[in-house]
């Protein structure tokens, strides 16, 4: 373990992966009561053309997957319109432009330049790979988030839960729902530059899906989704590093064992949320049948 500790690319997995789970869980939880998952989604994998095209432009990776995902985030905001079905039309649109766009810098990268391993960094990370550079911005970004959402928390809580009510508050569910986006794009270059744009997705909605069914309270499914998303993260940067033991010096990717961690929490939550429920039928049914 003290070797574990004491190795550099460990301490800043360590802390990126920290601040990945941390924000992930925080804005999942919103992102999952408002129904926009598929959103998250299409944003994680637009954010992969910033990715790489960081690497053909010699900018910060996480610069590069913060400004096409703020790029997405506007494109499916204000090519949506109100209607669910338009707003997935949008969302489905810009991630097919993002996809190409994609494919074509990771192309670029290969053929133009001489950095190697681009298109695996940016679609399933390297988070023992992640430069010491890194840390702040990633560590600015998660403070960002969570700054926002605590001085919007109460409106962006109201047009998740109910747009309708949030109207007659005097809250526009567009400007917040642009809000949520924009702010999602934070969390997800953060998410994308520690796992990938590809896996991203698992840890912005698995650690929220499973909280929300351990509690229907949205504060706290917060933190149950955040302590989730560290147990996962840890757990998986610790079971990659023992890995290189395991497969005779061929270490498996953090990525994998984070989704891997994610899925099984999620079926854990799953299966005590079906538990509680059967119960609560049961006690329901004995008090109608009485003594």
């Amino acid at each position: 373990m003290l070797a574990f500790l004491s190795s550099q690319p460990v301490q800043t997995a360590l802390i990126v992966g920290t601040s990945a789970a941390l924000v992930s869980a925080l804005i999942g939880v919103f992102t999952v009561l408002r129904g926009n998952a598929f959103a998250g989604h299409a944003l994680a994998d637009v954010s992969s053309a910033g990715g790489a095209a960081s690497f053909l432009l010699g900018i910060s990776p996480l610069l590069g997957f913060l400004g096409m995902a703020w790029m997405a985030a506007f494109g499916m905001e204000f090519l949506g319109l109100r209607k669910a079905r338009e707003r997935d039309l949008a969302t489905g649109i810009v991630l097919g432009a993002g996809l190409g766009l994609s494919a074509l810098f990771l192309y670029l990268d290969v053929t133009t330049t001489s950095t190697t391993g681009a298109t695996v960094s940016v679609m399933f990370g390297s988070l023992f790979a992640i430069s010491q550079g890194l840390i702040w911005p990633a560590i600015l970004a998660v403070l960002a988030v969570f700054v926002l959402v605590g001085v919007f928390y109460r409106p962006l809580i109201l047009t998740a839960v109910d747009p309708d009510l949030a109207t007659l508050r005097g809250v526009s569910p567009r400007w917040m729902g642009l809000l949520q986006l924009l702010v999602l794009g934070l969390a997800v270059a953060v998410c994308a530059l520690a796992i990938g744009a590809v896996l991203a997705t698992a840890l912005l909605i698995g650690p929220a899906g499973a909280a929300i069914r351990l509690s229907r309270r949205p504060f706290q499914a917060i933190i149950w989704a955040m302590l989730i998303a560290l147990a996962a993260v840890w757990m998986g940067i610790w079971m990659a590093y023992e890995s290189y033991y395991w497969f005779s010096g061929n270490a498996w990717p953090v990525s994998f064992f984070v989704v891997v961690l994610i899925f099984l929490f999620y079926l854990l939550a799953l299966l005590g949320s079906a538990q509680k429920l059967l119960r609560l039928k049961a006690t329901a049914q004995h008090r109608l049948q009485g003594p």
